[in-house]
């Protein structure tokens, strides 16, 4: 098998605020297990990536999140090649996107608002009596602490959508805050692997916002039912290696508030790495038809 060549790429580091270490740490992990199972394994840059250094190769293992990097993955896909995330997956992961797609697909989340960061918005919030609520930047994934903002009235949303627009920002979504205890995933999907944890609790953060919903109160929820609902989020956004964020209500609901390709899996990445490579190389068999 060490004729099949796969072309890894790593996550730009502008792209892994906090988390460069521990997004390398889990694709490297990933990397030698595919190297164990036989397959020849070379690591590139998205830098490299865009510049052709990967030409030639037909089976792509990625953490991309550069613009160009994500619309050069899709042209590979249109060619017939193999991309893991698929680069179309991964711009399904930018909050509009994912707004749009988990709500059109029936998978529990937020009351939300889309909206061009130039326009007014508290009559809107105030029309569906929203009052403490996210901005998100609608139109990438997050790079800043900014980019992400917690409000607690339609009046300070206003501003925020203002500073936003004023960073060139143009769209934004309003999710509706949701009282509960915060939880975070990781999986795999056709996998068994399914991770989960209190990330406040765990003194786990990238921006700090975990502080907003606090200690958990150790609600009671359905497992089986929350993988079943962020196995099908992975299916509508066509993300295969994922991680996110939910918030369990007082009355046991779940809602995803986050959905995010290939995340660090920071604090189980030992044992992921191994169900990871298992689904590419499933991936990989389908695709040779082997």
């Amino acid at each position: 098998m060490a004729e099949i060549k796969i072309a890894g790429i790593m996550r730009a580091g502008a792209y892994s605020p906090n988390h460069i270490g521990n997004d390398a740490a889990i694709f490297n992990l990933v990397a030698d297990q595919l190297r164990k199972r036989g397959y020849e394994v070379n690591v590139f840059s998205e830098e490299q990536l865009c510049a052709g250094e990967a030409d030639g190769y037909r089976i792509f293992v990625d953490m991309c999140r550069e613009q160009r990097s994500i619309s050069l993955l899709q042209k590979l896909e249109d060619q017939g090649c193999l991309v893991i995330n698929s680069g179309y997956g991964i711009e399904n992961c930018t909050r509009e996107r994912m707004t749009r797609i988990l709500i059109g697909s029936n998978i529990p989340y937020p009351e939300s608002l889309m909206v061009n960061t130039d326009e007014g918005v508290v009559a809107a919030m105030k029309n569906i009596d929203m009052s403490r609520a996210w901005i998100k930047r609608g139109d990438f994934h997050a790079m800043h602490k900014e980019d992400v903002s917690y409000v607690r009235h339609p009046e300070e949303a206003q501003e925020v959508l203002q500073e936003y627009f004023l960073r060139g920002i143009k769209r934004a979504v309003i999710n509706r805050h949701l009282d509960g205890d915060l939880i975070k995933f990781y999986g795999v999907h056709g996998s068994s692997y399914f991770f989960w944890f209190y990330p406040y609790d765990e003194g786990h953060s990238k921006y700090g916002h975990e502080a907003i919903n606090g200690k958990s109160k150790g609600i009671p929820f359905d497992l089986k039912h929350l993988r079943d609902i962020c196995n099908r989020a992975s299916e509508a956004l066509d993300v295969k290696i994922y991680g996110g964020d939910c918030i369990v209500s007082n009355d046991g609901q779940i809602r995803i508030i986050d959905f995010n390709d290939w995340p660090s899996f920071a604090p189980c990445r030992n044992e992921a790495a191994p169900h990871i490579a298992k689904c590419i190389v499933a991936e990989i068999k389908k695709y040779l038809d082997l």
